[in-house]
């Protein structure tokens, strides 16, 4: 897949890509597809549909190629092998050419029929309108617990108070989501990812079903995933534009410690030179130095690195300027 994060052309562009990843879903692809098939037709909105299988072990590849073949609204990408879901999401959104691109799961628990619902929140002007499983099928203990947690904690720590960040079913403006960096699982922190430049996002209650086929591919095993990603992305949130500050932050203390212990272990403080303060105080030394060193770092590869972020936000500034002339 190319990581050039661009649509494909813009010839015969259409309004509305749906974009759907798909894992060993045999038995939903095909009712997923009309389902689909049904409502965006209704719309009456140029589209394409987009399913990508992400390494299937069954026959989902061949019954998503044969709709295909029958129907050249829909693309079908394949994956050799699992990769995930964020990184089958990303493939999806590489490859559309909509103006707004609509991403949902592939077992049908998400309802394809809400779709208009996300075009009409969007003609409001805003650039994210995020789904809200309000009334969720699934499992207390393993899937709406963790979930009510992780919607906790992932608010505290962005600032973003979105009441379900793991719901699949959004909506984006195509410029931005192409503008946002998808890896590892970030594809649930991706309206905290876009509040790093200053999108209009919008949440919206949406339909949910319980599983009518297959089996789920989540459950208490990516809550460890969840919490690491959560790190990375307070890191990015609070301090992507000064890097040097966070760690600076981080080796004040060690240096203020590191000379204390110093001081302790040397004469007039000590009656000798004690090694054992001083060499604890020198390392202590090291490691602020360290972390300084760190945030320097940090700093020439924002300046100089990958300044997406940036540019978006300055996209978006302009194209706010000029809805309100």
């Amino acid at each position: 897949m190319g990581a050039s994060r661009s649509a494909n052309g813009h010839k015969n562009r259409p309004d509305l890509s749906v974009v759907v990843p798909l894992f060993n879903e045999e038995e939903n692809v095909t009712l997923l597809y009309e389902a689909l098939d049904r409502v965006v037709r209704g719309i009456g909105l140029p589209y394409e549909l987009i399913f990508v299988d992400d390494g299937s072990s069954d026959r989902t590849f061949e019954r998503a190629a044969a709709l295909a073949a029958a129907d050249p609204h829909l693309r079908v990408i394949r994956f050799r092998r699992n990769c995930g879901q964020t990184p089958a999401m990303a493939a999806g959104i590489d490859h559309a050419r909509g103006k707004v691109i609509v991403t949902m799961d592939g077992d049908l628990q998400n309802d394809p029929a809400d779709i208009p619902l996300f075009l009409d929140k969007m003609a409001e002007g805003y650039d994210l309108v995020v789904g809200w499983r309000h009334r969720r099928r699934d499992k207390l203990i393993t899937r709406k617990i963790p979930s009510k947690i992780a919607n906790w904690l992932i608010g505290k720590v962005t600032g973003v108070p979105i009441k379900d960040n793991g719901c699949s079913l959004k909506a984006y403006r195509a410029e931005v989501i192409r503008a946002t960096p998808l890896y590892s699982e970030m594809h649930r922190f991706i309206p905290a990812m876009m509040s790093l430049s200053g999108v209009r996002i919008a949440e919206i209650k949406v339909r949910h079903h319980a599983r009518r086929f297959g089996q789920s591919k989540y459950g208490l095993s990516r809550v460890y995933k969840v919490l690491l990603d959560l790190l990375v992305i307070k890191t990015l949130v609070s301090f992507v534009h000064r890097p040097v500050l966070w760690f600076g932050l981080w080796g004040a203390p060690a240096i203020l410690l590191g000379g204390g212990l110093m001081l302790a272990g040397l004469p007039p403080l000590a009656d000798s030179v004690s090694y054992s303060l001083v060499g604890t105080g020198l390392m202590f030394w090291f490691l602020a130095a360290t972390l300084l060193s760190t945030g320097v770092l940090g700093e020439l590869i924002f300046r100089t690195g990958d300044l997406r972020m940036e540019e978006f936000a300055a996209r978006a500034m302009l194209r706010s300027e000029k809805e309100e002339t």
